[in-house]
């Protein structure tokens, strides 16, 4: 039977940015941000393989948004009916601890141990409000959030990126930003 665990949290972000990192790492910065993959460009997520990292890209600029990360052994299954924008991509973790770290480190929140050993896995990043939230631009820390988003992580070969679901300019937007 298939096993998943989910962490939810309010995520403060800077710049539209947080990242996927190794759970020991210093602060995960990147220095150039990853490029869209050349062939089948995603947008709102980039990985950067050799460095088992990844940037997450939000609608908000600055303050909370909500967050939900499920760590499952097998595909848990888009949510296309609660979110307005889906995508996936592989990624290389370094190590089977995982955290979401928050813009300059100020807050990492650790996640559920990967069920497998370093190795592939696939990243499913949802979506919903991102319009809203980049018309916002920013709220102050105790705000409702307006936009949120899942991120769900299993073990899987190595595939292409591609997009489940597109609604927002948003996505749009950042599937055709280098």
């Amino acid at each position: 039977m298939a096993t998943a665990q989910t962490a939810s949290f309010d995520l403060h972000v800077h710049y539209r940015q947080a990242y996927l990192a190794d759970g020991y790492d210093e602060f995960p910065t990147m220095e150039d941000r990853p490029d869209n993959h050349p062939e089948h460009p995603v947008g709102i997520i980039r990985v950067a393989v050799e460095e088992g990292k990844a940037l997450l890209i939000t609608g908000l600029h600055t303050g909370p948004v909500g967050f939900s990360v499920t760590v499952a052994d097998e595909d848990p299954g888009a949510d296309a009916d609660g979110y307005e924008d889906i995508v996936e991509i592989s990624f290389m973790p370094q190590s089977e601890s995982l955290r979401i770290a928050e813009w300059w480190g100020e807050d990492d929140h650790l996640l559920p141990e990967l069920p497998s050993r370093p190795g592939w896995y696939r990243l499913r990043y949802h979506g919903v409000n991102m319009d809203e939230g980049a018309k916002v631009n920013s709220l102050a820390t105790g705000d409702a959030v307006v936009d949120r988003y899942l991120l769900q992580i299993w073990p899987q070969p190595e595939s292409p990126p591609r997009v489940v679901k597109s609604t927002s300019h948003q996505l749009a937007y950042w599937c055709g930003v280098d």
